[in-house]
C-alpha cells in the first residue's frame, strides 16, 4: 500500500529546472535603527594595496561616516568585530547578464535546446528567480552588479531590486543596438535587436530612454556580416553619438581587434571584452588612454561550457554550493537527452584538436593583452559576463580573477580590478569602490588576507550591504529541495566530498520502507566513493520531483554504463536542522 502511494505521489510531474524554494522575504529586511561599528579590522586600501591596521568603521544609514583608531562606540550601536580580519569594499561584477541562466538552455542561438524547454520557459524561470541569483551575488560579496545588456523588461526589477538590501546595486542597459541579429533572438522583447541604418541605431538609443538606462550598449560583429568595419561604423557611430547626447556612455562588445580600434575611435567609453583574434597594438592603447576608454577582459567565458562537453571541468566546493543547485544541475542534462547526436555534435567540438588549439591560443592572447592594457595605465576592472552556458551567477568571480592572475596581475592588482576601478566605469568612484568616509557602506568582513591569497574573497564572515548587516548563510539559505538537488549534482559530477556536504554525520540509509542499511557518514562515503571511483559513466537523471514540508521525493533514473540498462528508482529524503538525515531508497 505504501508503494503505491509513493507512485501516485509521483504522478504528479515536476520540472527538474526548479525554482528554488528557500527564500528570504528581501521586501522586509530593514537596516538597524543605531549605526553600526565595525572595530579594529585591518582596512585594505585597494587604490594604494596598503593595510590600514585596527582600524574602526562608524556606519550610520547607508554611508560610512567615520574611519579611525578608538573610535567612540555610540550607546546602542550594532558592534561587529572584526579584530584580525579583513575588510574591503564590496566587490563589483563589471560584466553580468541577467536575461540569462547561466543553463545549457539559456542561449538557443549558440546552442539550440529549446525542443526540450522553450526559450521562453528560460525567460520566465529568469524573470521568477531574479531575487535568487542576486542575494547569490551579495552572498558572494559582490555589492554591484553592471548588467551588459538584455530586453527591456528588466528595467522595472532592476527599479524594484536596487531598494533592496538582499540585492547588490544593479547598474543595467537594455536591448544590445547590433550590427547582427542572431535568429533565435527574434522574439519580442528580444535581448539584442540589429540596426541596419544610422536612423535605426538613434531610435533603438532613443527608445530605451524612457527606463533610464545607466549607459547603453553596441554589439559590433564585423566577421561574417558581408560589409567592413568602415562600412558599418555610420550605424555605430550613431548610436554613440545618440548615447553621448543623452549624457551616457557607451559600452561596445568588441571580440576582433578592428571593431575595437574603430569602436574606440569613434567615441565607445567602455570595452567589455579582449579581442580574440590579435594582441592590442599601440594606436589602439593610445586611442584608450586618450579617451578614458575602461575595459574589461571577460576571460573565462569561453571556456565556461566546453569543459562539460570535454568532461574536464572540475566544479569547486564554492560552485557546488553557492551556484543556483537548478541552473548547475542542468550542465548535466546532455547525458540524458534523447537524441545521442546533439550531445555527440556538441561533444566532438569541444574536444576536437583543433578547438583545443583554438582555444589555447585565445586564451593567450587574452593574457597578453590584458597585461599590455593594464601596464598601460588604462582602466581595468573585472567581469564576468556571468549567464552564459557554465559561467554561474555569482561563484564565477573568483575564476576570472584567477584568470586575470595568471596574465600577470598582481592579487593587490586584482582587488583595484574587482572594486575601485569597476566604480570608475561610469564615473561612481565618488560613490563607491574603496572604504572611505561620506561613501556607501558596502564593506565585506574576511577571515583571511585577499593580499596574500586571492581566494580569502570566498571566506566572507559578514556583509555590510548599504547599511544592512547579514552573512552569506542568512542570504541563502538551503530548502529541503536545494539540498536534494545539490547531492544530486555532486552525485552526477562524481564529486564525494560535495556529495556528503548535504546530509548529516549521522544519516541513516534506509530500503524502504524502514529496512536500515548503513549508518553515518563514513560509511557513505566508503559505499558512494569507491563507486565513483569505478563507475565513469555514472548519471543520476530527476524524472520527477514532489517537495512537501521537509520530506523531497525523487524518482531517478540511474544510468551505469553503456551495456546495462537504465535503473529506475526512488529516493525519499528527510531533512531535520538543515540536513539530509534519512534517506529511503525504493526500486
Amino acid at each position: 500500500m505504501k508503494y503505491f502511494l509513493l507512485l501516485a505521489l509521483l504522478s504528479s510531474t515536476i520540472t527538474t529546472f526548479s525554482q528554488s524554494t528557500a527564500n528570504i522575504d528581501s521586501t522586509q529586511v530593514t537596516l538597524p535603527k543605531q549605526p553600526v561599528v565595525i572595530v579594529g579590522g585591518n582596512l585594505i586600501d585597494v587604490e594604494t594595496g596598503k593595510v590600514r591596521e585596527n582600524m574602526t568603521l562608524l556606519v550610520e544609514g547607508e554611508t560610512i561616516r567615520k574611519i579611525g583608531k578608538n573610535l567612540r562606540v555610540p550607546e546602542g550601536a550594532t558592534v561587529i568585530d572584526a579584530k584580525g580580519k579583513w575588510l574591503l569594499p564590496g566587490l563589483i561584477d563589471s560584466h553580468i547578464h541577467l536575461f540569462q541562466s547561466g543553463s545549457i538552455y539559456t542561449r538557443p542561438d549558440a546552442m539550440n535546446l529549446t525542443k526540450y524547454r522553450p526559450y521562453e520557459t528560460e525567460r520566465q524561470w529568469l524573470r521568477d528567480n531574479m531575487g535568487d541569483l542576486l542575494r547569490r551575488y551579495l552572498a558572494c560579496g559582490i555589492t554591484t552588479v553592471i548588467d551588459i545588456g538584455g530586453p527591456l523588461y528588466q528595467f522595472p526589477y532592476r527599479d524594484r531590486f536596487n531598494q533592496r538590501y538582499t540585492s547588490p546595486q544593479i547598474l543595467m542597459t537594455g536591448p544590445l543596438v547590433s550590427t547582427y541579429q542572431p535568429e533565435a533572438f527574434k522574439v519580442d522583447d528580444s535581448p539584442i535587436i540589429k540596426a541596419s541604418t544610422p536612423e535605426e541605431a538613434r531610435e533603438l538609443v532613443r527608445r530605451q530612454l524612457p527606463y533610464k538606462p545607466d549607459f547603453i550598449k553596441v554589439w559590433f560583429i564585423i566577421r561574417g556580416m558581408g560589409k567592413t568595419g568602415e562600412e558599418m561604423i555610420p550605424v555605430v557611430q550613431a548610436a554613440i553619438d545618440e548615447t553621448h547626447k543623452h549624457g551616457l556612455k557607451l559600452a561596445i562588445h568588441t571580440q576582433e581587434l578592428l571593431a575595437a580600434k574603430l569602436g574606440v575611435k569613434y567615441g565607445a567609453d567602455f570595452l567589455v571584452h579582449s579581442p580574440e583574434d590579435g594582441v592590442v597594438d599601440d594606436e589602439l592603447l593610445d586611442l584608450m588612454r586618450k579617451n578614458k576608454v575602461s575595459y574589461c577582459p571577460t576571460i573565462i567565458v569561453s571556456r565556461g561550457m566546453s569543459g562539460f562537453f570535454a568532461d574536464n571541468r572540475q566544479l569547486t566546493a564554492y560552485e557546488f554550493s553557492k551556484a543556483n543547485p537548478y541552473v548547475l544541475g542542468t550542465l548535466f542534462d546532455m547525458k540524458h537527452l534523447p537524441e545521442p547526436a546533439i550531445r555527440q555534435r556538441y561533444s566532438s567540438t569541444f574536444i576536437s584538436p583543433a578547438y583545443k588549439a583554438r582555444a589555447a591560443r585565445i586564451d593567450s592572447i587574452k593574457r597578453v593583452n590584458l597585461k599590455k592594457v593594464w601596464n598601460a595605465g588604462i582602466n581595468v576592472a573585472a567581469g564576468t559576463d556571468a549567464g552564459n552556458p557554465g559561467t554561474f551567477h555569482g561563484t564565477s568571480y573568483i575564476d576570472e580573477l584567477k584568470a586575470m592572475q595568471k596574465a600577470g596581475l598582481s592579487n593587490a592588482d586584482l582587488l583595484k580590478s574587482a572594486t575601485i576601478n569597476g566604480a570608475k566605469i561610469f564615473g561612481k568612484e565618488g560613490q563607491m569602490g574603496s572604504l572611505a568616509e561620506g561613501k556607501m557602506a558596502t564593506i565585506l568582513v574576511l577571515q583571511q588576507n585577499p593580499l596574500d591569497n586571492i581566494e580569502a574573497i570566498t571566506q566572507i564572515e559578514t556583509i555590510v550591504n548599504r547599511g544592512y548587516v547579514t552573512t552569506p548563510e542568512k542570504l541563502l539559505p538551503s530548502s529541503p529541495e536545494d539540498l536534494a538537488q545539490r547531492q544530486l549534482n555532486a552525485y552526477n559530477a562524481r564529486n564525494i566530498d560535495a556529495f556528503l556536504e548535504p546530509y548529516a554525520e549521522d544519516v541513516e540509509i534506509y530500503d524502504f520502507p524502514d529496512q536500515l542499511r548503513y549508518k553515518g557518514k563514513d560509511t557513505m562515503r566508503k559505499q558512494y566513493g569507491s563507486m565513483f571511483e569505478r563507475t565513469k559513466a555514472l548519471h543520476c537523471e530527476l524524472v520527477n520531483r514532489i517537495a512537501v514540508g521537509n520530506t523531497v521525493i525523487d524518482h531517478e533514473r540511474v544510468t551505469f554504463g553503456s551495456t546495462r540498462a537504465p535503473v529506475q528508482a526512488v529516493a525519499i529524503y528527510k531533512i531535520e536542522n538543515g540536513k539530509i538525515k534519512k534517506v529511503y531508497f525504493t526500486r
